[in-house]
């Protein structure tokens, strides 16, 4: 290619990718090769360098955030220079997660290079985000995320071509040397796999009755074209039932994650006497999602016990799982539900990540996370909307209100009350310290009392995949009572600045009469005795959570 060069380059030392990519402020990827030196680390470290790409597809989109066109048409110079000859691209440079997961599954294709900050703000000033999914559709391996890391910090050069920018805003094939670009809609080959797995027909009776009403929120984030199309247009909700569907580059100045504390509005309308029967919202590249009924706030948590307790009511999932998964943070509501089933339940650390294994080896069908995210076998993704149809495929199925179905999979199963408590933007040597300093209590908590719990078992969690063996360790401090609740503390990898300490609190309550407590009420307890175990006012100055979800 005549016009490929190579550009001489010196490694940046933080590009480390975390649980779900390298995840930074735009201001330090607009610096000069610091985008163009990740992306050459990962073609590197996947061997898909100079002259090893030339059978590969790479699938190439992102949330539609700031910078992202800009990103993409360099990561498209960057492909045809490193000998790549065919490259999918969404339309616009937008593709939702799962569905950039789908496209790889479906195509074949080597893997994909996805640009999201997922749930963190957008706009010039905000987050920018970038990570590698492999064929399989997942995201990176930690050892393949580590190795791309050791390249960055190892990098010299890069290679890309001079050209104009390709047109991204029609579909259809386009040239550039050698290298062929598809630029395909960003929704038709998600909605397809969606109507393999649903009752689209029972859905759009449902919807189009005249009796039930659901408001979804995009929040002017990813999921708003694939709602648009798939809820509107193929499955008959009323115009206006899709609220904020058009994706800006700053999610209209808001933030784009789908939890109480940011869809107001979307609340507001599921409150007081003329509250939708059914509303939910996703989140800025489309793979998480929550859930609400008239008046009622479903947890994630719970989410996926319901989805896993009624899957036989929906096609794609009628003839049983083959197991089920949760996050280590997530409440203990699946397991009991696999239990019933006679199931395995499998306790990951966080990160969808680990749940790929999981997925190919076929020992799990549904997995879900506390932090909005639920998936299963169809994508090696969380998926938000597909989330949203599973929930409208079972009030269909059932005739029941969201409120009636949860309050009878309490009685069954019992309420697992749990709430998670956000400290955001901590300082990172501060938060380090309180992990380290709770570290050092762990070994001789159990046996202990802890106010009115008896503490079974304390540790810092460590996982080792059934599958290939890979361990991973120190991956959330873990105080367990002997009744079942738990105090669970950990660093979130996914901001930007500073340090995120998670806490998360949970207990398990059998008595009807009591299951419809304020969560927060209920576990009050808990969460005095989570903040002064850790000292957390002493660390981190501050004496009560930035979001409490």
């Amino acid at each position: 290619m005549t016009n490929r060069k190579t550009i001489a380059t010196e490694p940046y030392s933080d590009q480390k990718p975390g649980t779900s990519g390298l995840r930074k402020k735009v201001r330090l990827f607009q610096q000069a090769h610091y985008l163009e030196n990740f992306v050459q680390s990962i073609f590197d470290a996947t061997d898909t360098g100079v002259d090893s790409a030339s059978d590969k597809i790479l699938v190439l989109g992102g949330d539609g955030r700031f910078y992202n066109i800009e990103a993409l048409q360099t990561i498209i110079r960057m492909a045809a220079a490193n000998g790549f000859k065919r490259v999918i691209a969404g339309q616009n440079g937008l593709l939702s997660t799962p569905a950039a997961s789908c496209i790889i599954r479906k195509y074949h294709a080597f893997g994909g290079i996805i640009l999201s900050a997922s749930h963190n703000p957008g706009g010039p000033e905000a987050d920018f985000g970038i990570k590698f999914n492999g064929a399989n559709g997942g995201p990176a391996s930690e050892e393949l995320t580590d190795a791309i890391f050791r390249q960055s910090l190892e990098i010299a050069q890069y290679h890309i071509v001079e050209t104009e920018d390709i047109d991204l805003a029609r579909t259809g094939s386009q040239q550039l040397g050698d290298m062929r670009i598809e630029v395909v809609d960003p929704v038709t080959d998600y909605a397809e796999l969606m109507q393999q797995l649903f009752d689209f027909e029972r859905i759009r009776a449902l919807l189009t009755g005249g009796t039930f009403s659901m408001r979804f929120d995009g929040m002017n984030a990813i999921t708003g074209p694939y709602a648009h199309r798939i809820l509107e247009q193929q499955l008959g909700a009323p115009p206006g039932s899709v609220m904020r569907g058009q994706p800006m580059p700053d999610f209209g100045g808001e933030h784009p994650d789908p939890n109480l504390a940011h869809a107001t509005d979307l609340q507001r309308r599921m409150t007081g006497g003329d509250a939708a029967d059914f509303g939910a919202a996703s989140d800025g590249d489309g793979d998480r999602n929550m859930i609400l009924g008239a008046n009622f706030y479903v947890t994630p948590s719970d989410s996926l016990a319901v989805l896993a307790a009624n899957a036989s009511l929906v096609p794609g999932y009628s003839d049983g799982l083959s197991g089920v998964a949760r996050s280590m943070p997530t409440s203990q509501a699946v397991d009991r539900v696999a239990a019933a089933l006679g199931i395995p339940c499998f306790e990951t650390p966080t990160g969808w990540k680990f749940f790929g294994n999981l997925l190919d080896a076929g020992q799990i069908t549904l997995c879900g996370e506390e932090s909005f995210g639920t998936g299963s076998d169809h994508v090696r993704e969380k998926d938000g909307l597909w989330a949203v149809l599973f929930w409208l495929n079972v009030l269909a199925a059932r005739g029941e209100s969201v409120a009636d179905i949860m309050q009878q999979h309490w009685r069954r199963y019992g309420r697992d009350y749990y709430t998670r408590h956000d400290y955001e933007a901590v300082a990172s040597d501060s938060a380090q310290s309180l992990i380290e300093a709770l570290r050092q209590k762990i070994d001789s908590l159990a046996g202990q009392r802890l106010g009115n719990y008896e503490i079974e078992l304390a540790d810092d969690f460590s996982y080792t995949d059934p599958v290939d063996g890979s361990s991973s360790r120190q991956q959330g401090l873990r105080i367990l009572m002997r009744d079942g609740a738990r105090i669970i503390y950990r660093l979130s990898g996914t901001g930007t600045e500073g340090a995120t300490l998670r806490v998360y609190i949970e207990g398990h309550e059998t008595d009807p009469a009591l299951q419809n407590e304020d969560p927060q009420q209920a576990l009050a307890e808990l969460i005095g005795l989570a903040s002064q175990l850790a000292e957390i006012e002493h660390y981190t100055g501050r004496s009560a959570a930035d979001v409490v979800t």
